[in-house]
């Protein structure tokens, strides 16, 4: 029994010794993953892609939207669906190191036409006899080379990936629905400004008239006052049609038809202001698609495994055992029978499938590798330009509010001048009102920008699925 034990032993060893010389063991490749970030050189750690999104975000409107798109997203729940796939798989290939099990219940009619003994030459009679036959039979393959449990790692890292997949599909749907939102916003602000603009300059009409009455100004300026009008009140339809648009897409993220979305205003919001970067290495751990990429990576790298043990010999056990007898009536007596039978199948010529199979499963592995990297390069771009357009609205914004201040004065002196004395004309008045809405809506836009920035940057860290 001793001796039987330790040859158990030495067989075992022999065989993981023998499956570690056909497959590997999966290291994560080289990849560029520091310096990924533009003008940034910190070995901070702190990283506000492990707020949760609750926390990035103060309006509880917002909040709200954001929720109900997780609940009832497709897109996030098809990614669901997928994961139940992968699941089904893993099941599966597990499975696989199991043995098989079939049973077989079977009646067989036989024929066979004999000459008959004692009868003239050439006459014959038909034999009949029935068979009846219950068996069980299995068949296990021993998992020598690696190939079942390379399958199984495969198939794990399908399933980690689509999990991944998953998260990177809400980390945009966080990002697709506060952006929205903030458009939808913006949008608001834009409207109300236009039409308080339009008061302003129907007022602006029947003061040029009373000036005109008064011989002030001329019948020209009248027509230019109107003329200025008509130019605010024909953007009124486009910003409607946008606020319209917008509404629909967020309700597309929303999972629900098209209609009013629940809002507050542009001014109540607070924009996030400590951004955190990190280090680029993180994106390996925070960043989901990055994630995804990995895990992709190493199931092709399984798949190569796979495909190399397919040039090494396979030992396959089968087994069948039931019962069988001519005659129903003594089925259970006397007629056990059985065979165990062991193969040992070596590839000799397969058409050159075996060879086909690891260059492509090598090829797959190498076109996984670039996508991984791409990933990575992909998220250091992103995250640089969410920063930058961060920066550069504060900017604008600074600079803007100093530009407004400076125009509504200049409208206003314009106006005094047009009433009191001849030192300018409507010309100047109309050039300082259409400078003065388009600053105050590119204000707007400067205000969205820094907004949307902070969450394009926090997607763009791997923030929203934490």
């Amino acid at each position: 029994m001793k001796l039987r034990y330790k040859y158990s032993i030495l067989i075992g060893f022999t065989i993981l010794t023998l499956s570690a010389c056909v497959t590997k063991k999966y290291e994560r490749p080289q990849v560029k993953n520091d310096g990924l970030y533009r003008d940034i050189n910190t070995t901070d750690t702190t990283n506000m892609a492990d707020l949760p999104w609750k926390a990035l975000f103060s309006d509880t409107t917002l909040q709200s939207l954001i929720q109900k798109g997780i609940n009832e997203n497709l897109d996030l729940k098809q990614a669901i669906e997928r994961i139940k796939i992968s699941e089904a798989t893993l099941r599966q290939s597990r499975a696989a190191f199991l043995p098989s099990l079939q049973a077989d219940v079977s009646v067989t009619d036989a024929k066979q036409a004999q000459a008959a003994l004692n009868f003239p030459s050439g006459i014959n009679i038909n034999l009949e006899t029935q068979t009846y036959k219950a068996q069980l039979s299995t068949s296990w393959e021993a998992d020598i080379w690696g190939k079942l449990s390379s399958a199984k790692k495969a198939a794990y890292a399908t399933l980690l990936q689509s999990d991944a997949t998953r998260r990177a599909v809400q980390t945009q749907l966080i990002a697709t629905i506060a952006n929205s939102y903030y458009t939808l916003l913006a949008l608001d602000k834009q409207l109300a400004i236009t039409e308080q603009t339009i008061k302003i300059r129907m007022q602006d009409v029947e003061t040029m008239k009373a000036l005109k009455e008064g011989a002030v100004v001329n019948g020209a300026a009248v027509v230019q006052s109107e003329a200025n009008l008509y130019a605010a009140q024909v953007t009124l339809p486009d910003l409607k049609r946008s606020i319209k648009e917008a509404e629909n897409a967020l309700n597309i993220a929303l999972a629900q038809a098209p209609g009013t979305v629940n809002r507050t205003t542009l001014d109540q919001q607070v924009a996030y202001t400590d951004l955190k970067t990190g280090v680029s290495a993180q994106l390996l751990q925070n960043r989901p698609d990055v994630i995804a990429a990995e895990f992709g990576f190493r199931s092709a790298f399984e798949n190569t495994n796979v495909a190399k043990t397919y040039f090494y010999p396979a030992l396959t056990l089968t087994a069948a055992g039931g019962l069988t007898s001519l005659q129903l009536s003594n089925f259970f007596d006397n007629s056990i029978f059985y065979n165990l039978v062991g193969g040992l199948t070596q590839p000799i010529f397969a058409k050159g499938a075996n060879k086909a199979r690891l260059t492509t499963a090598q090829a797959n592995q190498q076109i996984a590798f670039y996508t991984f990297q791409q990933a990575l390069l992909t998220g250091g771009q992103e995250v640089s330009n969410a920063l930058y357009a961060y920066q550069t609205a504060e900017e604008k914004e600074t600079t803007r509010a100093k530009q407004i201040a400076s125009l509504t004065k200049a409208v206003d002196f314009t106006k005094e001048l047009l009433r009191y004395s001849s030192a300018t004309n409507y010309t100047d008045v109309l050039t300082s009102e259409q400078s003065l809405l388009t600053a105050q809506l590119n204000g707007i836009n400067d205000r969205l920008q820094k907004l949307q920035s902070v969450v394009d940057l926090y997607r763009a860290l791997g923030g929203g699925w934490k």
